[in-house]
């Protein structure tokens, strides 16, 4: 009964929201952690926000600084006008799934900001480029490549920026919120 007391206890401030767990002078790390989330991503012509799915892995570079290789994904339908003397005028439909592959660097301004260690406040830039898979509907016979990257413009690659901030409800997970020109998050830190 013992043991099963300790470990109830120890479960409980391991999750304990809002518990300064760091050791007091130890520098702050921010890298080793895998982040995941849901965002929105605004698909220029289509008119409308798309739900999509992000992973990352941040580590350390230096102080205050991390890379984080990064994946997305998202996926919508939508239709096009088109026509010509062979074929009628009409709406036809398009499936587009885009994956962004690429790599971001944050830079954490917690020291500047002299935040409290529940929280990280952090300015990015990430590049790469997008895989785009686009089907169109049978009978279109128009130009397909003119349409198919909602992600940016017509080149598959990118950059962009992000401000973002993150709360630590215990030493090892916290929430966050990543706004961005390209996909903008709210998802789950785990920190390793």
């Amino acid at each position: 009964m013992k043991s099963i007391t300790l470990t109830i206890v120890a479960i409980f401030f391991f999750l304990l929201p809002g518990q300064n767990l760091r050791a007091q002078n130890a520098p702050e790390k921010y890298g080793k952690t895998l982040n995941l989330g849901l965002g929105l991503v605004y698909a220029g012509y289509i008119g409308h926000p798309v739900l999509a799915v992000h992973a990352d892995f941040e580590f350390d570079v230096v102080k205050n600084f991390t890379l984080a290789p990064s994946i997305s994904c998202y996926t919508y339908s939508n239709n096009y006008y088109w026509g010509n003397k062979n074929y009628p005028y009409r709406y036809y439909g398009y499936h587009e799934t885009v994956i962004p592959i690429g790599v971001k660097g944050t830079y954490y301004f917690d020291q500047l900001f002299k935040a409290n260690s529940k929280w990280d406040f952090y300015a990015a830039g990430s590049l790469g480029f997008a895989i785009i898979q686009s089907t169109w509907e049978d009978g279109y016979y128009g130009e397909k490549y003119m349409y198919r990257n909602s992600y940016h413009g017509t080149s598959p690659f990118y950059v962009d920026v992000h401000a973002g901030a993150e709360y630590h409800m215990t030493q090892k997970l916290g929430l966050f919120l990543d706004l961005s020109t390209g996909i903008s998050t709210f998802g789950l830190g785990i920190h390793f």
